[in-house]
């Protein structure tokens, strides 16, 4: 079912700057990881996510849609991590936002769903892009978000 995702796993390494410094871009290596960071976390508890990385412009940077969801799932994944680029902070809190703020639920790039997380360097200093995440309920898909992106060796918050 969820196995064939495995060997990504296992070809996906995270790899240091040979400088040493941290990225202030999210490249492909990472939002890869991240990935499948959140599909190693999703396998053992039998789940199935749509998970969408993006730049800090909201750009598709990586994607998979896990077995069993529709379209419609990863629509709803990548307009979570368009959000958190957008906005610079988790779905989550927009949930709060919408809540205290008049008028911010129709604001553009506005998702009121947690599952979607702006994505920091690994030194949690710059903003590189962002995470999001669905299928499952709003808390498994902020965990499987924020998973990827610890494996990746990033931060989804300032350090």
């Amino acid at each position: 079912m969820l196995m064939r995702e495995l060997p990504i796993l296992a070809m996906l390494v995270v790899a240091a700057r040979a400088d040493g410094q941290a990225a202030t871009a999210l490249d492909a290596r990472s939002a890869q990881a991240i990935v499948a960071g959140c599909v190693a976390q999703a396998t053992p508890k039998m789940q199935s996510h749509a998970i969408a990385v993006v730049d800090n412009g909201g750009h598709l940077i990586a994607a998979l849609r896990m077995d069993g969801n529709g379209s419609g799932i990863f629509d709803f994944a990548l307009a979570k991590a368009e959000a958190a680029a957008a906005w610079g902070f988790s779905t989550a809190q927009m949930v709060e936002s919408v809540k205290g703020t008049p008028g911010f639920a129709n604001a553009p790039h506005v998702v009121a769903v947690a599952g979607g997380f702006p994505v920091y360097s690994a030194d949690g200093k710059a903003r590189i892009g962002a995470v999001g995440v669905s299928g499952e309920a709003p808390e498994d898909d902020a965990a499987c978000a924020e998973a990827g992106v610890r494996a990746a060796g990033l931060k989804t918050g300032h350090s």
